[in-house]
């Protein structure tokens, strides 16, 4: 809890009138788009001198001037303005400061602002991206007594109010009645005694976690320096010696290492022998240790050659680019550890971003082998507390290395040499709630900043890194041989429609089924893709074909084994099994599609002697389970590791020479323009999974569609093939890269209303480009329903606006969307805009 002081008139705090009077642009909490914008409060004389930027204070805000909470982005001397009739504008002051200290560094302020510029967000929204995890707040109002004015005239209800508070026995049951609850009526009470001056409202700053403190005893000054003349006794004399030797001990330990009671070590704090002292306690592990040397590392001639590359610009300070195309196994992982080394060397911090949070328990053990406690990890699976204490790391320059998923990109780090993103391809790197950022965004934008070297890293590189990279905007490093010389694993397609034909209705292709006993008997691991959680992925009616859809969303339902109920996975609604059909009432249901729990179950048939390890996000709940999984498959205690798309890129186990795709076609039609090159990236990446040891490996590729021209190319693993083919289909359709693409997103509990709101929008759009001469290339598509129409409770509808991504062009948008939601239609429909997303989600 922090509480401190409110600024109070100065005549009543005897400030000095001399002080410059100062003034704080706010970015104000929970501001709707509508009236989102830099609020200008004035600095009581009471706390000039103590707010900067990066700080959280309470301001008075609306009509009723109810606190709400706000982030100081300027402190600036108040300037003498007017309003619009010629009166001098009139500026209300801070009410509380909620930080001791700035919670934001200058550059996390100036992201702020970029994020706010080019995301179409709220201000408040950037704030609550950059703020370091475990830094929240919450803002509480709290009410305290005061003698009441003279001749006051109070209401019953005010006066009995105000006679319990009087009774109370206690601060805390004082505070408990004077505390609004969410009570309209109290809320009325109260602020009614505020205004007649029987009560004064204090602005309260709540943390979502505090430093964690260990109450430890330590011997007293005045004991050591002889100055008190207290005889311990025997048991005493016992726990003073433990004392004396360990310095500092919690009263349990100390207790157990002399043999006593913990009564006996409180007694020697009661007479003053020994004394309280708190010492702050970190939860988060700093026990690594160095084992490896970067400096043994020994790169091929092609890794060599990217590293010099991207060395000369961390070396030189100079901001620059490079997208890092190597092969599967081709070592990227190296190149990355020697350019983290020479940052280190520089003096600088660095920044190793990874798409799926599955991925950080090897990567963050293999450069903590390298750098030890210089690297910290960042991810949402963490405690609050975790990320709390490794931000202070951080900030005092106890770490230096900072490995994480997306959000990681914001750590405050203070003079960045390089920043790498591994698997750059990846959409988990694209937020897809408010601010709606790239990763890769952010980090070209403080490589520019800092001038630091950015570093993107693919197998399959995104259309639009590689399209970028051939314009000259990043530099193409190539490694294409892997490091030990081995060859690409060997892909068999599998058309299933003749096992079908053969009558195997089973999720294994005879092929792949062999190739499983085959590597069983040799001792040799398997990984096994098949991207669906649950059991059954639909029930369908046997009469009128309908799917059973959750109630909340277009989405059919998942039936899941494990707890025999059907669950939702966009919502997470959960319900046991219908037994007749919602929408016809047949009592006939038929189960279609399979998922990881039910291929689990038909392994377990196909080899009864197999260990099998599923990972999904089912199995993988716990903050530790990603690591004991994975480590327990690298220590060869499973033979087969069955999962989603979480084990298909990144990981490295030596032992593994088979990788069988289950069942991969539905990935193509997934409803969005880049359905082909994410199914071509995941195959390609899985498949190299195999084959990374001395062993040669090999892979099986299930499918229905076998003369698919995207599951060819990615048999052969021909990336090149695979670019200019969705380049020329790309720009044919005009789709990013070629151009960008903003989504004009819809959503509201009424169709008809949300239908209405994107139609207003359009001609809405239409009326402000004729008026103010649209001079800028836009293709307008829509409005059209989403690809799930409705989700969570909402309907969903998009408009998409093919455009380029400049500056004028995202003003334009938000003059739009300003005039749009300033009509009574979109009182009931939320409204957002997304440079870059997905079309189809």
């Amino acid at each position: 809890m922090i509480l401190l002081h409110q600024g109070l008139p100065e005549r009543r705090m005897g400030v000095s009138r001399l002080t410059e009077p100062m003034a704080v642009q706010v970015a104000l909490n929970a501001a709707a788009p509508g009236y989102d914008r830099l609020y200008t409060y004035t600095v009581p004389a009471a706390l000039q001198g103590q707010i900067r930027p990066g700080m959280r204070v309470a301001v008075p805000f609306g009509k009723g001037n109810r606190r709400r909470m706000a982030m100081v982005l300027a402190v600036t001397p108040l300037q003498e303005e007017q309003t619009a009739d010629g009166r001098p504008m009139v500026y209300k002051p801070v009410t509380a400061v909620l930080d001791t200290e700035p919670v934001l560094t200058d550059e996390l302020l100036a992201l702020v602002e970029w994020l706010y510029e080019h995301t179409f967000c709220t201000r408040y929204d950037a704030v609550r991206a950059v703020l370091p995890g475990g830094m929240q707040m919450r803002l509480e109002e709290r009410y305290l007594p005061v003698p009441p004015p003279k001749n006051v005239v109070l209401t019953e209800q005010e006066e009995n109010l105000l006679r319990m508070v009087r009774q109370s026995v206690s601060e805390k049951e004082r505070d408990a009645l004077l505390r609004p609850d969410g009570s309209a009526e109290k809320t009325a009470v109260l602020e009614a005694l505020t205004e007649k001056g029987c009560l004064v409202s204090a602005a309260e700053g709540k943390r979502a976690v505090n430093d964690s403190n260990r109450r430890m005893v330590r011997l007293s000054d005045a004991f050591l320096a002889n100055e008190t003349d207290f005889r311990p006794t025997e048991k005493q004399r016992l726990a003073v010696e433990i004392l004396r030797e360990h310095k500092t001990l919690t009263p349990k330990e100390c207790a157990y290492l002399a043999g006593v009671s913990e009564g006996v070590v409180m007694n020697l704090v009661k007479h003053g022998i020994a004394v309280r002292v708190e010492i702050p306690h970190l939860r988060v592990p700093r026990d690594a240790v160095v084992t490896v040397s970067p400096e043994n590392t020994v790169l091929s001639e092609q890794q060599q050659a990217a590293y010099d590359a991207v060395a000369a610009s961390v070396i030189s300070r100079t901001a620059a680019a490079y997208l890092l195309y190597g092969v599967t196994g081709s070592g990227k992982t190296a190149v990355f550890e020697q350019l983290i080394h020479l940052a280190l060397k520089q003096g600088r911090q660095a920044l190793l971003l990874l798409p799926e949070i599955a991925l950080t328990p090897q990567v963050v053990q293999y450069f903590q082998a390298r750098f030890g406690n210089l690297v910290a990890l960042i991810h949402s699976g963490l405690s609050l507390g975790q990320r709390l204490d490794t931000d202070k790391l951080i900030r005092s320059g106890e770490i230096r290395v900072v490995i994480g998923t997306r959000s990681a990109v914001f750590a405050p780090l203070p003079d960045i040499g390089v920043i790498i993103l591994d698997e750059e391809g990846e959409h988990s790197y694209k937020a897809d709630q408010s601010p709606r950022y790239h990763a890769a965004d952010v980090a070209k934008e403080r490589c520019r900043r800092h001038g630091a070297a950015l570093v993107l890293a693919s197998a399959t590189p995104s259309l639009e890194s590689r399209y970028l990279a051939e314009r000259g905007v990043y530099h193409l490093l190539k490694m294409t041989k892997r490091y030990n010389q081995a060859p690409l694993p060997q892909v068999t397609v599998v058309d299933m429609n003749e096992e079908r034909a053969a009558g195997n209705g089973g999720p294994f292709s005879l092929a792949l089924a062999d190739a499983l006993r085959e590597n069983l008997q040799k001792g040799e691991q398997s990984i096994l893709l098949l991207n669906r959680r649950g059991y059954h992925t639909m029930l369908q009616c046997a009469k009128c074909n309908e799917p059973v859809y959750c109630p909340n969303c277009s989405v059919p339902m998942t039936f899941h084994k494990a707890n025999g109920s059907l669950l939702c996975h966009y919502c997470g609604h959960v319900q046991p099994p219908v037994s007749a059909c919602p929408a016809c009432g047949h009592d006939r249901l038929r189960q279609l599609g399979f998922g990881t729990q039910r291929l689990e179950e038909e392994l377990q048939l196909l080899l009864p002697q197999a260990r099998i390890l599923r990972m999904d996000a089912d199995t993988t709940m716990t903050r530790d389970a990603y690591e004991a999984g994975f480590r327990a498959f690298a220590a060869g205690e499973y033979d087969i590791l069955a999962g989603t798309q979480m084990i298909g890129k990144g990981l490295d186990f030596p032992n593994v020479t088979l990788v069988g795709v289950v069942s991969i076609d539905k990935a193509l039609y997934a409803g969005d323009f880049r359905s082909y090159e994410r199914t071509f990236s995941l195959i390609t990446q899985v498949v190299g999974r195999g084959g990374r040891g001395e062993s040669p490996g090999r892979a099986i590729l299930q499918t229905h569609m076998p003369d698919h021209y995207v599951l060819q190319l990615a048999a052969q693993q021909d990336y090149d093939t695979f670019y200019t083919e969705e380049l020329a289909m790309r720009r044919t359709l005009m789709f990013p890269p070629v151009c960008d693409l903003c989504v004009i997103g819809f959503s509201g509990l009424w169709e008809n209303h949300v239908a209405a709101a994107a139609k207003l929008f359009v001609k809405i759009l239409g009326q402000v480009a004729a008026r103010e001469q649209l001079r800028l290339p836009l293709r307008v598509l829509g409005p059209v329903p989403a690809s799930y129409g409705r989700l969570n409770g909402k309907y969903r509808y998009r408009v998409l606006l093919k455009c380029k991504n400049t500056v004028d062009m995202r003003k334009f948008i938000r003059r739009v969307m300003a005039e749009a939601l300033a009509d009574k239609q979109f009182a009931s429909v939320q409204m957002f805009a997304d440079m870059n997303g997905d079309c189809g989600v």
